[in-house]
C-alpha cells in the first residue's frame, strides 16, 4: 500500500473488574486470537498499550502499566485500534472468507442491475449487515437512499475483493420494502 491504512478497530474497553487492573473487553472481531499476552494496540488517544493478559473464558484483559482497578480505570471506554497490515499478519481466513475492509466499497450486483456500494457493515445480535448506498437510478425511482442487506448465504452469492464485486439475490425486493 502506498497510502498509511486506516487503522481498524477490534474492541472496546469496558468497565473495571476487581483490584488488579482487569477490564471488560467487548471484542468487536471475529478474531479472538489476536488478543494475546505481548501484543500492542492503539486507542482513539494515541496511547499504546501491551497485553498483560487475557482471560477469554471471563472476557477479561489487562495491560501492562495499568496493574491496579484506579490506574486502568483511564482506559474504560476506549477503542482497541490496530492496522490493516497486522490484521493481515494476525487474522487467519478460511477458504471464501473476507474481512469487513475487503467489502467496504464494493459494488452490490443482482442480475446485472448495481443495486449500490456497500458504504459500512454493522453487526446486530450475530449478523453482519452491509450497509448499502444505493445507486443513483434506483433512487431517482423513490426508492430508499440507503438500505440493509444481511451477510449471509440466503442474500450473498459471492464476494469478490478483487474486483470489488458483490453478487446477491433477493436484494432488490429488500431494497423495495425498505
Amino acid at each position: 500500500m502506498s497510502k498509511k491504512s486506516s487503522p481498524i478497530e477490534v474492541a472496546q474497553i469496558g468497565r473495571p473488574v476487581g483490584l488488579y487492573g482487569e477490564l471488560k473487553l467487548h471484542i468487536h472481531s471475529d478474531f479472538p486470537e489476536q488478543f494475546v499476552a505481548g501484543k500492542t494496540f492503539m486507542t482513539q488517544k494515541n496511547i499504546e498499550l501491551e497485553i498483560r493478559s487475557y482471560n477469554h473464558k471471563r472476557g477479561l484483559i489487562s495491560f501492562k502499566g495499568y496493574e491496579s482497578r484506579e490506574s486502568a480505570t483511564v482506559l474504560v471506554n476506549s477503542f482497541l485500534l490496530t492496522s490493516l497490515e497486522a490484521t493481515l499478519d494476525d487474522c487467519n481466513l478460511q477458504n471464501d472468507e473476507l474481512f469487513w475492509f475487503d467489502i467496504m466499497g464494493c459494488k452490490v450486483q443482482e442480475e446485472g442491475t448495481i443495486l449500490g456500494i456497500v458504504t459500512e457493515i454493522e453487526r446486530i445480535g450475530s449478523t453482519d449487515y452491509m450497509v448499502i448506498k444505493t445507486d443513483k437510478k434506483l433512487v431517482e425511482k423513490e426508492l430508499s437512499k440507503t438500505f440493509y442487506l444481511p451477510y449471509i448465504d440466503r442474500y450473498v452469492l459471492s464476494a469478490n475483493k478483487e474486483t470489488k464485486v458483490v453478487h446477491v439475490k433477493d436484494g432488490l425486493e429488500l431494497l423495495e420494502n425498505s
